[in-house]
């Protein structure tokens, strides 16, 4: 339990726009990629959070890479990616990716 890390996604609150897939690269390995249903994007916007990925990594500094995609309120397709520094210290590392249209930000909990 002391090299756990567990990465969470949540949409920012009021936040229309259609969220298609996800992924997520850990030191730039793919660890999680997920295809949103209407139903789960649907408990997104109503403010669930789901995990996408429980691993194990060595306390430290590691490079989260998020890239999602999705539509916006127009129509228009869309792609993001985001990369942040995470520092994994002694214990469970618990972090959440809020999305949003416009950017992505990391929760550190």
């Amino acid at each position: 339990s002391s090299t756990q890390v567990a990465v969470f996604i949540s949409l920012l609150s009021g936040e229309t726009f259609r969220l298609d897939s996800a992924e997520i690269r850990l030191d730039d390995n793919p660890v999680a990629h997920h295809i949103y249903t209407f139903k789960e994007l649907e408990a997104l916007q109503k403010g669930g959070v789901q995990r996408i990925y429980t691993g194990n990594i060595l306390a430290g500094d590691h490079d989260l890479q998020v890239s999602v995609s999705g539509k916006s309120i127009g129509g228009a397709d869309f792609r993001k990616t985001e990369r942040f520094k995470i520092n994994k210290g002694v214990g469970p590392e618990i972090v959440e990716i809020s999305l949003a249209a416009q950017n992505i930000t990391l929760k550190d909990r």
